[in-house]
């Protein structure tokens, strides 16, 4: 799907109530599109730690307009699987990525100070390598 309406309207007919009730939840996961014309915005809140976040930020359940409860991991479930067609785990994302070299390169060094004591002027001399 893909706009946030959508998903609302789907939401409503799984759980019932209106549109309204569930449309700040899928407006937050897809909250991320404003900043990026990339489907890879979903990279953002579109997998298990994205629900787990939802339901910190909006409760446990919400309550709609029959009055009834829904669960706001469901509300999330349905939402990612109608965009993915499964719901992926933060690991599953971070599994595609590669990492870039000016992304890791402080990161070497830095775990080799922890690890080995080595000077720390050496971190300041990286971006200079480039």
């Amino acid at each position: 799907m893909s706009h946030a309406a959508y998903h609302a309207s789907s939401s409503a007919n799984a759980f019932g109530g209106e549109m309204e009730d569930y449309l700040a939840i899928h407006e937050w996961f897809d909250r991320s599109r404003g900043g990026t014309s990339s489907i890879l915005h979903r990279m953002l809140a579109h997998h298990t730690a994205g629900i787990q976040d939802a339901v910190a930020h909006f409760g446990s359940t919400i309550t709609i307009s029959t009055g009834r409860k829904v669960p706001v991991s469901l509300i999330g479930e349905q939402h990612i699987t109608e965009d993915l067609g499964f719901v992926p785990t933060l690991d599953d994302y971070i599994q595609m990525m590669t990492c870039p070299r000016w992304a890791s390169k402080r990161a070497k060094l830095l775990h080799r100070k922890l690890h080995e004591n080595i000077d720390t002027s050496q971190l300041a001399a990286v971006n200079s390598d480039d």
